[in-house]
């Protein structure tokens, strides 16, 4: 969500930090800001932008150590004041924080009652007065922020910069931070990806962990004052920065990239002359799948769609109870945990806070989670320590496109390999993986002949409400494409499955009121097509995602919009790509930002 990036070497820090900065914006955000220290800390910040703030930070602002942080509001308003740094009362101390200081209420009234002035409405300003007391009373800059931090409740990455001294603190609980290794330099960031272009060799700090970045080098230990077991790991070098390339915006630019990006996904975990799917990454027997009493998935938003297409491929390819769940509610619900089960925490950035939160209550209670996760060493991947890369490739636009194809087609694999292993047979496991490895080329083929969008477009980006309709494995892809919809053009939409539509959705509809449907040509048809009908006797104009060939459905449609045929349990991985590009292309019309959308981060990394 809100982004850090700091320096410590012998370059100039400002042009390094605004350049970390931007590598973040995908993530996004409302503000910005740096802290320079040379004689004295030196602080510029300003909502909107990294350009902006580049636009407000002298030339001339010499310092090679610094501090940056773009801010997505949470406790206060989106305000210069509210943006990061927030500094001491004496300016001798600069802090930026991601996370949320629970406590912060009461802190923030124990401070004003010492005679503190706080300057903003945020929950981090606290962490700042409570340093520079901790320092007041002589504490080390190290162990200032130990106990500063064990008055706190909450979480965060923290980096603290200090006027007298040329280290960076920084500590971590709940919120992610790499620290990057350089010759001669260092660098701390909440994302790898923006460190990638100045080093591969980065140490992921661990909740708990500390580090001290200083002209010697990098210095990791424990919060409660014990040492760190952190070691260097080598980052992927294609995790750096991405360009558009021909493209006018990185949404379709990733849009566009879903069959090669679906191709990374499925080679060599395919077995064409077994039928079979090979994710060795689980560390699982035939003998351990055969024992798995059930399966739960857990996710949120996209990640959570494509839980629930892949519970549905789990129970009808290996006939396993399966439960899709919000990630977000999980643990507060207190959930009855089975040891013998198998859970599955998917996630594209690997640092969603609500469902790395889940993870650690499963493997509190005793059960295994595995991760289906698009970045390599991120948080979820590490707790889980075993699981499943879909290999998608960096994702830029805040909304996400191809990591959602890779999600479904790796869970795909995983009910093809636990079902190969129980009663699936070789038959019927070969039509399901060697349809899937038709995949790619059917998305580029459709991709090439993408069907009347922009009369889709038309229809839809001046209505009051959205309905999406689907059965089945369209159902899940309903709410993904109303969920995009939402997304980028701020249109407010609903998805149901299909049957529900009458049981209340369908007191929405009036004449002209655009009605998304999703209908392959599979065993949900017949029924799809009554409700078809049922909104069309009430003036709806049905806008609909078909199969080829399939004419008698799409002349009930005002828009009919064909993709190519696939085998049932697969056909999310084909309706799904006109659903993203209707949402890019109503976003365009209405101009809105379709790669930043307002209020929407990247990385969700707050509960």
């Amino acid at each position: 969500m809100c982004g850090i990036f700091g320096y410590l070497g012998g370059r100039a820090a400002s042009p390094l930090l605004l350049e970390g900065l931007r590598r973040l914006e995908y993530r996004g955000y409302d503000s910005a800001g740096i802290a320079i220290l040379n004689s004295k800390i030196t602080v510029n910040k300003c909502i909107g932008r990294v350009a902006d703030l580049e636009s407000i930070v002298p030339a001339e602002l010499h310092g090679s150590i610094g501090i940056g942080h773009t801010r997505w509001a949470t406790h206060g308003g989106v305000t210069d004041a509210n943006a990061h740094p927030h500094m001491s009362e004496d300016g001798k101390i600069a802090i930026i924080h991601n996370g949320i200081i629970e406590n912060s209420r009461a802190l923030r009234r124990w401070l004003t009652a010492e005679g503190i002035l706080l300057k903003s409405e945020t929950d981090s300003e606290v962490i700042a007065h409570l340093i520079h007391r901790a320092v007041g009373d002589g504490l080390s800059p190290v162990n200032a922020v130990r106990r500063a931090l064990r008055h706190t409740r909450g979480t965060w990455g923290l980096c603290a910069l200090f006027a007298e001294e040329r280290i960076i603190v920084c500590a971590r609980n709940g919120s992610p931070l790499v620290v990057g290794i350089g010759d001669g330099e260092s660098f701390i960031s909440s994302d790898p990806q923006a460190l990638s272009a100045h080093t591969q060799q980065v140490i992921f700090l661990e909740d708990g962990d500390m580090a001290v970045l200083s002209p010697s080098g990098v210095e990791t230990c424990r919060l409660d004052g014990g040492s760190s077991d952190a070691s260097v790991t080598t980052i992927d070098e294609s995790w750096g920065e991405a360009d558009m390339g021909d493209f006018p915006h990185f949404m379709l630019k990733e849009i566009h990239e879903q069959p090669e990006s679906l191709r990374q996904c499925i080679s060599g975990r395919i077995l064409k002359s077994d039928g079979n799917g090979r994710l060795n990454g689980l560390d699982l027997t035939p003998k351990e799948l055969q024992r798995i009493p059930h399966i739960r998935l857990l996710g949120c938003g996209t990640a959570l769609h494509a839980c629930q297409v892949g519970r549905l491929a789990i129970e009808q390819l290996a006939r396993v109870p399966a439960l899709a769940h919000v990630a977000s509610e999980f643990r507060y619900n207190d959930p009855v945990i089975d040891s013998t089960a198998l859970y599955f925490a998917v996630s594209q950035s690997g640092e969603t806070a609500d469902t790395l939160s889940a993870v650690k209550e499963i493997q509190l209670k005793g059960g295994q989670v595995m991760g289906v996760i698009n970045v390599v060493g991120s948080s979820i991947a590490r707790q889980c320590g075993r699981g499943v890369y879909i290999h998608s490739g960096p994702e830029q636009a805040v909304a996400s496109t191809k990591a959602f194809t890779n999600m479904v087609a790796a869970l795909t694999l995983f009910s093809v390999q636990i079902g190969r292993a129980r009663t699936l047979s070789v038959a019927q496991g070969k039509k399901v993986v060697q349809a899937l490895s038709k995949i790619p080329d059917q998305i580029e083929r459709y991709l090439a002949n993408q069907g009347p969008i922009e009369e889709a477009v038309e229809a839809v980006k001046d209505a009051r409400h959205v309905l999406f309709l689907g059965r089945g494995p369209s159902a899940p892809v309903a709410r993904e494409g109303a969920l995009k919809l939402m997304e980028i053009a701020y249109i407010p939409c609903l998805a149901y499955p299909a049957g529900e539509m009458k049981h209340g959705p369908i007191a929405l509809l009036e004449e002209g009121s655009p009605v998304v449907v999703i209908a392959p040509k599979d065993k949900f048809r017949q029924k799809t097509l009554s409700n078809v009908q049922e909104c069309k006797a009430r003036g709806a104009k049905i806008i609909l995602i078909h199969e080829e060939g399939d004419d008698e459905f799409a002349e009930e449609a005002d828009i009919a919009i064909a993709v190519p045929k696939t085998n049932g349990i697969l056909s999310p991985l084909l309706t799904v790509i006109p659903l993203q590009l209707l949402a890019y292309h109503t976003g365009l019309a209405l101009g809105c930002d379709v790669d930043k959308p307002r209020n929407l981060a990247k990385s969700v990394t707050v509960e």
